[in-house]
């Protein structure tokens, strides 16, 4: 799997320039969007499967896991 370089606000301000059709900004707002709900989705999956002494190497409790992980990835 490959990861996606983070995108700096430098690299989207050309969408920032008069001009740039509304259909091209639409369309990074919505990339931007179902990036995020990936990223949240694959790091819940992730944060469920992890033993409860790697849990407590991050400083979480089990508890605190599966609340996190039940969640839908649409929410933050």
């Amino acid at each position: 799997m490959t990861q996606a370089r983070p995108t700096t606000p430098d690299a989207l301000s050309i969408l920032a320039q008069p001009g740039t059709p509304i259909v091209a900004e639409l369309a990074v707002a919505f990339a931007v969007c179902v990036t995020k709900w990936a990223t949240r989705r694959r790091t819940r999956l992730a944060l469920s499967r992890l033993e409860p002494w790697q849990l407590s190497d991050v400083g979480l409790t089990p508890e605190q896991a599966d609340t996190e992980a039940s969640r839908v990835f649409w929410r933050v």
